[in-house]
């Protein structure tokens, strides 16, 4: 998703010598012509400023091991400084790690543009609101801003209760007999993802209760194998991507996908017939409930039939359920363990939990979740460890102007969040876990671009509010149901950098259900 994914899977083959001295020949042809745009690059500081530089660097880069990536880009910015260029075949690769450079990227309306990895996601989500650019996202932008308002997220919050309740109750399962729970986060991504289907298409998938195992299963397969492609040179062509088995697992899977979303979206359309309600939009909210996101939508294509077809609801829908299951379940995931690690923290979320509840079994409201400023600052510092999106990329069609560069038009610009949450000036001893770095007086005077787990500016998360909701549900329901133990450290915690953060090795968890007073 970010420039370490074009050099870690573009030249991870048997063919990278030759495809190098190809490249040679080439970048060398194209150095014998130097124009303005090669004289911007020239001034930038870049790990490839030979041939043989370039060579090294991307053969350096093939051979490391994914849990090796970000060391590798962090080393590189220690030598390098916070913004590195690299040269790769004759395209030009610029990543950022300053806040001041990283918001004059984000918060500019010119560069709104996805980088090409983003395009191998468009089989499955075409162009929805995370690939689509231009007019078209600016429209559907607007057009979706209203989905996501506070009185339509709180219709939500009864489907969040349900299924936080159900994952205590397959928490307690596994743990009978004093097991520990070695999988958590399979647990809350099938949370997660009974969450999102709930809310976005007004299905009741039951993945936690082990229904819907065929839609589940094409789920995980189209991830994994969109992760496998964006890493295997040979793939990126749709041509060979489709005759191989990767791709013929990938179109299978994807065809369940299509169809389930097909078929919801035309029962939803005909049962909201058959019901004659109106879908008015925001203003007409007083006068009719909202089941689901995609009822939303509905409404919004008989508003504006020419921005809303069938088709265009299906993207969206497709759009935020692969932005919505997997990467709140990672955090959700990370956030436990770690409450599990520190049970001075655990015990204050719990007591700020007893002051909302007390010995009340009651669902959580939208008040109970916005009253948890402890466990808040617990999430963010979560998810500054761990942003469930590891980096972001944009193709530039004008010039970037920096303070002390310029980044010509055609570079692709990336972002390691993951790192840039771990500048030691903005963030002492980086790698402890200290959600007191989120209190007022601590936060206040940090620069606000230092800190993006749901990206900034004009293409930030429009579902971050949600998310927000739904973590909170969740880790709460969990707390105040149980007791956790992390069996480990956080050196056992091993992540790498994937379309979102991946987790390759976490710590088990002793979960110890809590006696009622």
């Amino acid at each position: 998703m970010i420039v370490m994914n074009i050099f870690y899977g573009g030249f991870a083959s048997g063919l990278t010598i030759s495809i190098s001295l190809v490249m040679l020949v080439i970048f060398g042809f194209y150095a014998m012509y130097p124009d303005k745009r090669q004289k911007q690059i020239s001034l930038l500081p870049t790990t490839t400023k030979t041939y043989l530089e370039m060579i090294v660097t991307i053969i350096h880069v093939a051979r490391l091991s994914p849990q090796d990536i970000f060391p590798y880009f962090s080393s590189v910015f220690k030598r390098v400084g916070p913004l590195v260029h690299f040269k790769i075949i004759t395209n030009d690769y610029v990543v950022l790690n300053d806040p001041n450079d990283v918001k004059l990227l984000l918060s500019s309306t010119e560069h709104i543009t996805k980088g090409p990895d983003y395009k191998l996601l468009e089989p499955w989500l075409n162009k929805g609101l995370l690939t689509s650019t231009d007019e078209k996202w600016q429209t559907r932008r607007k057009l979706l801003t209203n989905t996501f308002h506070f009185k339509i997220l709180g219709t939500y919050i009864p489907v969040l209760n349900k299924h936080a309740h159900t994952l205590v109750q397959n928490l307690a399962k596994a743990s009978k007999n004093d097991e520990h729970i070695t999988d958590l986060y399979s647990h809350m991504t099938l949370c997660g993802l009974d969450i999102v289907c709930e809310t976005i298409m007004g299905v009741s998938l039951r993945s936690q209760e082990e229904q819907s195992t065929d839609y589940v299963n094409a789920i995980k397969t189209v991830s994994r194998i969109i992760m496998k492609r964006m890493f295997t040179l040979w793939l990126w062509s749709d041509t060979i991507f489709k005759i191989s088995t990767t791709g013929r697992e990938f179109y299978k899977s994807l065809k369940v996908l299509h169809t389930f979303t097909e078929n919801v979206i035309q029962e939803r359309k005909q049962k909201l017939n058959d019901a004659k309600t109106e879908m008015a939009g925001i203003n007409g909210l007083e006068r009719k409930k909202v089941y689901s996101f995609l009822d939303l939508l509905i409404g919004i294509s008989k508003e504006h039939p020419s921005s809303m077809t069938d088709a265009d609801i299906r993207e969206e829908v497709d759009t935020f359920l692969f932005e919505g299951h997997d990467t709140s379940s990672l955090a959700m995931t990370m956030a436990l363990i770690h409450i599990g690690m520190n049970q001075n923290i655990q015990d204050d979320i719990r007591e700020e939990l007893y002051g909302i509840f007390g010995d009340s079994d009651r669902d959580a409201t939208m008040e109970d979740l916005r009253a948890m400023p402890i466990l808040e600052r617990v999430i963010k510092e979560t998810m500054r460890l761990y942003p469930s999106v590891p980096g972001i990329q944009r193709k530039l069609n004008q010039p970037l102007h920096l303070k002390n560069h310029i980044i010509p038009a055609g570079s692709v610009v990336g972002i390691i969040i993951y790192l840039l949450h771990r500048d030691e000036s903005m963030y002492p001893n980086p790698e402890a876990f200290n959600p007191d770095r989120f209190l007022p007086e601590h936060c206040n005077d940090r620069h606000p671009f230092g800190y993006i787990p749901f990206s900034a500016g004009p293409r930030n998360c429009i579902g971050q509010k949600f998310a927000m909701y739904q973590m909170k549900t969740v880790i709460s329901t969990v707390v105040r149901c149980m007791k956790l133990e992390t069996l480990g450290t956080q050196k056992d915690i091993v992540v790498v950098p994937e379309m979102v953060l991946r987790a390759v090795s976490l710590p088990s968890v002793k979960i110890t259900p809590l006696l009622k007073k």
